[in-house]
This record gives structure tokens, sequence and C-alpha cells, in this order.
């Protein structure tokens, strides 16, 4: 379980997501890999969020970041909702050992797929399909 508040001011609560699947990204501006992925992780909800899929990223701040928060996810395109990943937020999705890690849960909540470092999208709307 776990709460947060994104950007915006608005409250996200694992009991929002209860039967969807969900993919957790943390990434971080000065994350190049993120750039990259960010982007995808948008087409990906365009496509199945109808379907019962949601996108949740957590920054780090770990570094100074090399632009502001919601200026870089704008000029990404990014829409799903962003929140900083806190102390206790890191603690409960296991540590966080490199960026990106993206995390995808099933409807049950149960981790089903953490990849650390970049992967290609396709890659991850492969288990994503299997998961809806």
């Amino acid at each position: 379980d776990f709460f947060a508040t994104d950007f915006h001011g608005r409250k996200i609560s694992s009991s929002d997501l209860r039967g969807k699947v969900v993919l957790i990204d943390f990434w971080a501006t000065w994350c190049q890999p993120c750039k990259k992925e960010m982007p995808g992780y948008q087409k990906l909800l365009d496509r199945y969020g109808p379907r019962g899929f949601m996108v949740i990223g957590l920054k780090l701040d770990i570094m100074a970041d090399t632009e502001e928060p919601r200026a870089f996810a704008r000029r990404l395109g990014i829409r799903y909702p962003l929140a900083i990943a806190t102390d206790d937020l890191k603690k409960k999705f296991g540590g966080i050992e490199g960026l990106p890690t993206t995390l995808l849960y099933d409807r049950q909540g149960i981790l089903r797929q953490k990849i650390i470092g970049f992967e290609y999208t396709d890659v991850i709307e492969t288990d994503l399909k299997q998961l809806l």
C-alpha cells in the first residue's frame, strides 16, 4: 500500500489502482534513458488505459534536477501522474538500485516484472498484454 501526491496536488493511492495493471516508473530529469522510456510508457497508457492499465511516475531526487520536472514532463508529452519518490515510497517498492527502474504489477497487485535500466517499449508491451 502506498500514498503520494502528484505534481498537480492530486492524491495517488494504491487502493485506487486495485484491479488495474500498473506500471511504476522511477525516473529523474537527468536520466537520459528515462527520457527515452517515458514517452513510450505514455503511448502504452494511451493504447491500453481503457483496458485497465495505469502508469505512475515517481521522481527520484538523489541529484539536482537538470530541468523543472513539470516542464520536463510537458516537453516529453507525459500526462500520467508524476510524484516525488520519498524515502518511504522507495522502501515500499523495495529500494531503487538504478535508473530507470520499472515495476509492472498485475491486477492483484503482484509484482510481475522489475527492470533496472532501459528497456524497449515493445518488450514491456508484450508482458503488459499478457497481464491485461
